[in-house]
């Protein structure tokens, strides 16, 4: 089979012989790493078993998703590489020799802190519900999520947390469920990442880790409550009339008896 797209190379190589211009053949445009921020992929059948984030509930088999923290503007060069990143993520994953997967398999999102004014300015920008907007690029439909424009609502709480205001970081924490032991640590390495850049969070991690023991607290036993609590934080608070009641008369009866039979320490005289 004639080679079509070598005899075109081919062809301009001739063509601009002698010229400032010069043609490479089948550049290998993979020598520069690409990272593409996060896929989420379905690997089995059924329905995701609670409420996604707004703007993700039609996810398809494939979803491409650039993420832009509040120190990077979602720009018309993000949706660019992010088209790229798909086109390339779905010739890989396509089967070989066969046709691609079909469109309808992908999904493009962005999912930016702060509301992108200069991109929604100057591209195709439609709102479809608050903090979620269509953008389209030729015949792609890119999914734009804005946390800080979600509702405060339990299904958005995970975006709030990225959201750099501290109101909708407070409610983030106060209603994200957490689904692993790691959730608390990613949880304490934001609130470092916003404490070092001075960001005015009113909820700190003090408040974040106080307010964690305590939802937690129920799922200790008493034993592991009270392990690391002195004799003195283990009473405070009680008074002395409250914890005689714990003993019957005949148990302080007893231990009276043994008070008045222990002989008195001795103390040691001074030497003259």
């Amino acid at each position: 089979m004639t080679n079509w797209h070598r005899l075109f190379g081919l062809l301009l190589s001739d063509f601009f012989t002698g010229s400032p211009f010069v043609v490479d053949l089948e550049k290998d445009l993979s020598m520069m790493k690409q990272l593409l921020d996060v896929v989420i992929v379905r690997k089995g059948p059924g329905e995701f078993a609670g409420s996604l984030p707004d703007g993700f509930d039609k996810l398809a088999p494939h979803n491409l998703i650039t993420f832009k923290s509040h120190h990077e503007a979602l720009d018309d060069w993000a949706l660019k590489e992010l088209t790229g990143h798909y086109v390339n993520y779905r010739k890989q994953v396509s089967p070989s020799r066969q046709p691609m997967l079909p469109e309808e398999q992908f999904r493009l999102y962005a999912v930016c802190s702060n509301y992108p004014r200069k991109l929604a300015s100057a591209v195709p920008w439609q709102t479809l519900q608050p903090g979620v907007f269509e953008c389209r690029r030729g015949t792609d439909s890119i999914c734009v999520v804005v946390a800080d424009h979600l509702p405060q609502t339990e299904n958005n709480a995970l975006l709030h947390l990225l959201s750099a205001s501290p109101d909708q970081i407070r409610y983030g924490v106060d209603h994200c469920q957490q689904h692993s032991t790691e959730t608390s640590t990613l949880i304490n390495r934001l609130f470092e990442g916003y404490q070092k850049e001075g960001l005015p969070v009113s909820y700190t991690m003090a408040d974040f880790r106080r307010d964690y023991v305590k939802e937690h607290l129920k799922d200790l036993t008493v034993q592991e409550r009270l392990e690391d609590l002195t004799l003195e934080e283990r009473l405070a608070g009680v008074s002395k009339d409250e914890l005689l009641t714990i003993f019957s008369p005949d148990e302080l009866e007893h231990y009276l008896e043994r008070r008045k039979r222990k002989p008195a320490s001795r103390k040691p005289k001074k030497k003259t």
